[in-house]
This record gives C-alpha cells, structure tokens and sequence, in this order.
C-alpha cells in the first residue's frame, strides 16, 4: 500500500500522464506477479480473469457472499469456485477482501483502467465482453431461484405498503443483495452481451413464467418499480434485428403497458399485484393469462376489456393543467397549473416527484425541461419566467423580469445556454440561461399575444405564432426577421425555409386549437382542442393519422410528445393530465384512400374478407378488409356517380348502381362485367338490396319505383311505383324475402308485397323529414329508419312505433346498419360522424365516431361484427375495430367479479348498498370498513360508476 501511495503521489507531483501511468503499470504487474506464481499462470489466471471481471461490469459493488452467490449460476460450470479463493490477498488493490459483507472496491479506479486494457496489462488482461454474458445469465437465474410469490409475506392486502410498519426490514431480510441486484440491473448487463440465442431462449423463459409479476412484486416492495421499464426498454433494444425473437418483444410491449397502468395501484399496495392489476388486464394480453394461475384472485366474468386501452393512465390535478413538457430522457412529465405550481411527474408510475414548484403568484402558462434535464423553465402571467433545479425543485437564481404582460410560452435553446419567452405584451425575449439577463432588445413585429415560441434544433431560427393569426421565424443570433411573417390558418405547416406552407392546413376539429406538438423525428403533430380531443396529422401530408383521442371532458389546453414517440400525454380543463399509448392499435385504421370523389355507399362481402365501395368518382373499389389495400385497378363502367353498392350472398358478384340509371354486375374477383348493364330505370338508381335467399335483386331509383330482378337472368320481376314526386332513398327487404320496405323523399315508410307492389297495411309516419335509409333487424322483427329530422327511428314489424326516437345527430341520418346479432344499431349522418346505439334500449354507446371530415353517407356491419365499415363524402372509407371500441370507448360495460349478475360494479346492488357500504374514491380503490383495501378499479379501463 505504501508503494501505492508513493507511485500516485510521485505522479501528480514531477511526472507525466504518460509516465505516470507506466509507473501505474508497472506497480500493478509487479503486485500481481507476487500473488500470482508463474508455475500457477495457466491454471489460475483464467479464474483471476473471470471473478475481477465480474466485479469490473458489476454496475454496483457486491460483497462477496453476494458475487459467489451469482457466481453459482453461471453458465459455465468451472466458474463455481469461491470469489475469496481469487481475492483473498489482493487487500492492497480492492477493498472488501476480509469481510464478506462489506461491498468489494478497487483502492484506485487505475485498477480498473489497468486490467481492460491488453497493451498495458497483457497476461493479466480481463475481456469483459464474455462476463457480460455470464453476469446476464446468473441475474436471470438468481431471479429464478430467489423470487417467489409474496417473497415479504404480507399478511394482508388491505394495508397499504405505507401501513406496514417493519416492510423495509423485511425487504431487507427476504431479498439478498445479488436478488436485488439482479432484479434492478440484469436488463442493463443483457444489453451490453453480443445477441445468441441460448440467451435469448433464458430470456424467453422469464417473460413466459410468472416470474415475471414476482419481478414486479419484488420491484415494487424495494420502491424501484419505475426502473422497470429501462430494463424493458434494454430488452427490446437487444432484440434489433432478430425478427424470429418477436414473441418477446410483444411480451415487452405488454409487460410496460401493464406496468404503465397498473404502476400507481401496485406502489401503493402490492398484493394487488394479484387481486386488482391481474385480474382487470385485458384478456387478449400476453400478461393476463396468469391469471389462471392464481385461482384464487377476482375474476372478472362480465364486461372484461380485451384490448389495452388507448389512455394508459390519469393523473388528477387540483387545477387546470395549462403547460406540459416531457424531460428529453422520456422519464418525466412536467406540469404547470392554472394555481401557479409547477408538478413534476414519474412518467412511468405516475407518482409526483417531490412537492410541487412554488414561486409564481399567478398561473403558469408555458414550462420547458433542458436538454441535460438539469432545469426547469417556466412562464406565467405574474409576468416572470423562472428557472428551477429539477432534481431539488429549488429555484435558480431570481426570476427573470422584462416582460409587461403575461407569458405565454418559454422554450430553452438544444445546448441549454438561451431561453426564448414569447408574450401577451407581442414581443419575445431571449435570455441567458446561466445569468438570467436579457440578450438584446426584444424582438418586435407581431400585432397580438405571441402565444407559443420553439427553437430550431440546431438552434439557429426562432419560431413564433400569434394571435395575429402570423408564425414569424427570427434569426436566433441577430434577432432579425428572416423573410415576410407566415399567413394563414394556425394549423397550417410551413416551409421554415421559404415560409410556404406544406400542403393543406390540418382540418378536421371543430373547436378552437390552443396547443400543438411535434414528435422528436418530426413526422407528426399533434393537437389538442377546444372540442374536448386530441388528433395526430402526418406532418408531411396533413393527414389525420386514425380517430381522434377522446377521454377528457372540457377543452384539451396543452399536449406534448414522449420523446421517442410512443406516447402522447395531454392537459385539459377537466383537470386531468392523461398519458396515451401512440402505439396501440386505435379504434379507427388508416382511411381507405383512392376516390377521388364522395363515398356513397359501402358493402362488405359475406366472409368479410373484402369491402366494396361505390363513389361519386364513377367507380367501384374492392379493398382487402385486413390490409385496406385496393384489389386491382377501379371497376370502371359507369359513366355517373355510383350511388349504391351491394354483393350477392355467394361472395362471387358485385352490383352497382348509378346515377345513370343503369345497374351493373360485375364478377367480384377479375372486376371484369358480367353481362350487359341492367336497364330499367328512369332515374338515378340510388339504392340496391339483395333478398335473404339471395335469388332477387331490388333497386330503387329517383324515378319514384323500385323494381325486383331475377339475380341469376337479370330478368325484371316486376315494379313498384311509389309516388310520382318522390325519390327513393332506400329500400330493404324483409326476411320472408316477401315484403320491401322503402324509404322517400316525401312520403311516409311503406311496407310492401314484393310480387304486386301493393301496400301491406298502413304506412309508418312519424318522421319530420325526408327518410334517407331503412334497415331490417337480422330476425325481421324491427325496421329502423333514419331521416332528414336528424332522429332514427325503431318500428314493429307491424308498422308500429317501438319506444322514442334516438336522437343524438345534429345532422341527416343517412345510413343505419344492424349488427348480426341484433344488439347494436350503427348509423352515418351529415354531422360527420358515427353513432352506435344499444338496439334493446335505444340509448347510445359511448361518444360519437369521430374521423371523417364531411358527412357519412354509408355505413356497414361486417358479418363476424367485428368491424364497422363508413364512407364519406371526404372521399375515404374507414375502418373500425368494433371489438375495441366495445370495451374502450362504446360503452360502460357491466364490471361484474361474480357469477351472479346481481354483484355487477356498475350497478346498484346489495355489495354496495350495505350499512358498511364500501366507497370508491377518485383514485378508483373500493374501500370497506376501517379503509380496507378492498379492490381497485382501473377507471381507464372501466369507467364505471361504483357508488
């Protein structure tokens, strides 16, 4: 030890770096060369590589009994030898030799330096790359061994973690350090071992067992569930490139989903882990199907979601959240408030970090995290911007003075040295971060509030919006305008360069947009509205990109992107902060593009496989229902708009009818014609229907008839004259196959005898508008109506009105489809969106549809009732998972945790009217008598009523 010292003082004070590290060297080699005999090289060196690489990658130091505890579960069988047999006298080079409990340290980080590096150690070098590999796999199999169910045996599950007076001593006593160890760190030592598939196979393993959720569990218990997800995030980084591994990666994705939704719940009680997380994960998840594993746990036998919803999680605040920023690590969210507090948030888990920032006396309306992460920067209408410490919270310095008015936006330069603060008195500042003083004149030019500022990423251009309805972009440096501002549309995206804009503004809310955001890699943006929903546009074509986000109630005031895309989180007047999942399938796919005009009517063939569309373009399309994509070119014929589409029970042939009042057949998969146009008609042909045997064709036309042909000879059967001055809009054919039920201009509904064209009984009145579309339920029982009135309307098959009218439209009902099994009515209105009602009551299912950007004219049920096809009149068709938005979105299912249907949580019933009634509080926990934890609800996933 005193040659030690000697060698590193005698450096620092006459010699080199260079020459100090020889001296280093040379000290290093010689102490090795005297524990080390060389008749003992080829037998001990290679152990003396593998136990002092071992503790070189460890990531924290481990005492011995903890290294040879690892050490057993190596791959490699001759590594099972005792760690005290290598370093048990190297005392004078790392400390912990002579007590196994106190962690092993080099007595100078040179050590280390020293043997990683072949030219000055040789003999002695340690390549780590293979103990990566052997660290990997005893993490994994310390886990394997040393987890277990209730590893803290908690006695009961209706205490929180926090009740639990001696749970760190038992955290201590039930988890050794190389289990800790291995639970928190093995993600990070498997991404840094070359890929092989023996490893990958462990690695398989621990994702298929219930490993996994006493991974979880012990996680939790040490209070580091929130590192759960770098190690997730290390997995799926290691899989890169090896598509064979894909069933771990979608395990991944699934285990961060559970972990995002159900982290608050697990944090603060662990056993319900088991009894609240497990069971409400969603039965098409990799995870949830441990739940039979645990048959004792709550099983939810009604109203169970299958799909992970599109919200991950809800965080409550006391007041509006104005202002929301993600730390670029992806690890926190920041939040500024309508009460002047700035709340930093565990993205992950959903815990707030600390106390809230306090120090503005009025609201904050923009905040803004360093690159580094380091800081935090906030504006507000007290008119000051502040700079805060964002690991202590404490503030930097004094606030920052200058601005006459309230600030609206702040944003920090990529190298962390500016900030930029744009204001209600129409300037920006810009401002340096380290001395909080002002860099130059304010930059002058907009006729309103300067309501949001950015900073290119090379950090050269500012860029500002105003309510002056312009974008400016300034020279960062000289604070100079560069060219004329940006005219338009808010929404619009423009060329920074030449200040054009780039395609078509984003339209499609229909409320005003007081924030928008763009991912990292700069390919979408999002927006939150003044309608209550959030959307995501392509920022290179301005398209939407799926359904629109809906979950809040009030006005979306603020959305911000994760910085690796994948989630999106948003701020609203409802004052919920939500954190959304933008890699979960959505309720709506991509539109269906390629008319080049409205959509007016869809069809879906019998084994639901293709979606046939006809359009004001002239043509028919044939999509592939799975992929969307179009098969083979338009069917082109028609020399009009295509008004209605239909195909025949077979699957083999599709019919089309025109504004040039003629009806085509076209064979279903060459798309070539079959035969000539069917002729007939007057007028436009604007509805067809098929009859349940599938031998007759009805058509109704703009000519007041309907006529009935022969499917297979195209023969006319015969025809029905309506009124003389009424259009029909829709026809249906009840399923005797004997009666026709058609819908008018004018008139009232009628029922009528297929063969004579007679009326049978009365007519059906009640509308107070023309009937643009008719439908039939699948028993026959039902005919349902739509109209101009706005309302849809439910009748007997007597003719007799069932019940009101559903009313919920603000626009024409111009399309109604059934499901198969009767239960759900779909309908397409000139509102622009779709409805789904409940066919029993007539009560809608959750909000409306939201996507298309103009009136739905058609809508479809496909034959599983899996999907919901529309068309619209902005040219796309779309596609929606009916499955999905059942659980997530439609309605609120009946949440039901016993085989009796009288114990359902979304009602009243005897479990939760009780004298010792248990309450549910806004975290969603069902509390019994004493505050017994009795379950928790995830209200993401059922936002069901409990009380």
């Amino acid at each position: 030890m005193s040659r030690f010292k000697a060698v590193v003082a005698k450096t620092a004070v006459h010699g080199t770096a260079l020459k100090g590290t020889r001296l280093l060297d040379d000290m290093y080699g010689h102490m090795l060369k005297e524990i080390i005999r060389e008749d003992e090289y080829e037998e001990v060196i290679p152990v003396f590589r593998s136990v002092m690489g071992q503790i070189i990658v460890s990531l924290e130091p481990l005492p011995k009994v903890a290294l040879t505890a690892m050490r057993l579960h190596f791959a490699i069988d001759d590594s099972h030898y005792k760690i005290d047999d290598v370093i048990g006298s190297m005392g004078s080079l790392i400390t912990g030799t002579a007590d196994s409990q106190i962690p092993i340290r080099p007595l100078h980080a040179s050590f280390y330096d020293f043997l990683t590096d072949e030219s000055r150690s040789n003999k002695f070098f340690v390549d780590l790359s293979s103990i990566q590999r052997d660290v990997t796999f005893a993490s994994l199999r310390v886990m394997e061994h040393g987890l277990r169910f209730n590893i803290c045996s908690l006695e009961s599950s209706y205490l929180p973690n926090s009740a639990v007076s001696d749970l760190e001593k038992r955290v201590k006593e039930s988890i050794s350090p190389e289990l800790s160890y291995s639970c928190r760190l093995w993600g990070a030592h498997l991404k840094a071992t070359a890929f092989e598939s023996s490893l990958a196979e462990e690695v398989q393993r621990f994702f298929d067992e219930e490993r996994l959720l006493f991974w979880l569990e012990a996680l939790a218990l040490m209070k580091v569930l929130g590192g759960s997800t770098g190690t997730l995030s290390s997995v799926a980084e290691w899989l890169t490139g090896h598509a064979e591994y894909t069933d771990i990666g979608d395990a991944v994705k699934d285990t961060r989903r559970f972990i995002r939704t159900f982290a608050p719940t697990i944090i603060h009680s662990t056993p319900h882990l088991y009894l609240s997380a497990l069971p409400f994960a969603p039965t098409h998840s990799r995870i949830g199907r441990f739940a039979e594993k645990f048959p004792r746990i709550p099983q939810v036998v009604a109203g169970h979601a299958k799909q992970w919803p599109l919200v991950e999680k809800i965080l409550r605040t006391n007041a509006t959240p104005y202002a929301i920023t993600i730390s670029q690590d992806g690890r926190r969210i920041v939040c500024g408030s309508q009460a002047g507090m700035i709340v930093v948030w565990d993205m992950e888990t959903g815990e707030a970090l600390g106390a809230p920032l306090r120090g503005h006396t009025d609201c904050v309306r923009s905040v803004a995290i360093s690159p580094g992460g380091t800081r935090i920067v906030s504006g507000s209408d007290d008119m000051t911007i502040r700079v805060w410490d964002a690991d202590t919270g404490q503030p930097l310095g004094a606030p920052l003075r200058g601005h006459t008015d309230c600030v609206r936006s702040v944003a920090i330069s990529p190298g962390g040295t500016r900030i930029v603060s744009g204001s209600n008195d129409m300037t920006i500042r810009v401002w340096d971060t380290d001395t909080g003083q002002p860099l130059g004149a304010p930059l002058q030019g907009h006729t309103n509030w300067v309501n949001s500022v950015a900073i290119s990423p090379d950090g050269t251009r500012i860029v500002s919006g105003s309510y002056d309805k312009t974008i400016w972009v300034w020279d960062a440096d000289t604070g100079k305008p560069l060219g004329a501002p940006l005219r338009g549309h808010a929404d619009c995206v423009w060329d920074a360069d030449t200040g054009q804009p780039l395609g078509a503004s984003l339209r499609g809310h229909t409320g005003g947009i007081p924030s928008v955001a763009i991912s990292l890699d700069g390919t979408r943006i999002v927006s939150g509205s003044y309608d209550k929903t959030i959307r995501v546009w392509d920022a290179d074509t301005g398209k939407l990109l799926g359904a629109p986000l809906q979950g809040h109630t009030d006005c979306v005031s603020s959305v911000a992107f994760s910085p690796d895309g994948t989630r999106i989180v948003s701020g609203s007047s409802d004052n919920t902060i939500q954190v959304w999942d933008a890699d979960t399938p959505k309720s709506l796919d991509a539109p269906l593009q390629g008319h080049t005009n409205s959509v007016r009517s869809i069809a879906i063939s019998p084994d639901g496989t293709r979606i046939v569309s006809g359009s004001d373009d002239k043509t028919v399309r044939v999509w592939d229902a799975d992929t969307g994509k179009p098969f083979g070119a338009p069917l082109q014929g028609h020399t009009d708009c295509v008004y209605s589409v239909a195909i025949s029970l077979d699957g083999t042939r599709i019919f089309s009818g025109s504004h040039d009042r003629i009806i085509q057949v076209w064979d279903a998969d060459t798309g070539k014609p079959l035969g000539a146009p069917r002729q007939g008609h007057t007028g436009f042909v604007s509805c067809i229907a098929i009859s349940p045997d599938g031998t007759r064709i009805v058509s109704g036309s703009g000519d007041g008839t309907i006529r009935v042909w022969d499917e297979d000879t195209g023969k006319l059967l015969g025809a029905s004259v309506q009124g003389r001055n009424s259009r029909l809009h829709s026809v249906a054919i009840l399923l005797d196959g004997n009666h026709i039920v058609s819908g008018l201009d004018d008139e009232p509904i009628w029922v009528r005898d297929a063969d004579t064209g007679e009326p049978c009984g009365t007519p059906l009145e009640g509308h107070d508008g023309w009937v643009r579309s008719v439908a039939i339920s699948p028993d026959g029982n039902c005919i349902f109506s739509g109209s101009d009135d706005k309302t849809i309307r439910v009748w007997d098959a007597d003719g007799k009105p069932m019940g009101a009218p559903l009313r919920g439209h603000t626009g024409t009902v111009f399309s109604i489809a059934i499901s198969p099994d009767g239960t759900r009515i779909v309908s397409g209105s000139g509102d622009k969106t779709i409805r789904v009602w409940d066919a029993d009551t007539g009560k809608p299912l959750g909000t409306p549809l939201r996507g298309h950007t103009n009136s739905v004219h058609s809508v479809a049920i496909s034959p599983n009732g899996t999907c919901i096809v529309s068309g619209s009149h902005d040219m796309t068709i779309r596609v929606w998972n009916l499955e999905l938005l059942n659980d997530q979105l439609l309605h609120v299912p009946t949440v039901c945790l016993s085989s009796r249907t009288t114990h359902a949580l979304s009602s009243p019933s005897s479990f939760l009217h009780t004298s010792n009634s248990p309450v549910q509080t806004k975290e969603g926990w069902i509390v019994g008598s004493e505050g017994r934890l009795l379950l928790w609800i995830p209200i993401t996933l059922y936002p069901a009523s409990l009380t």
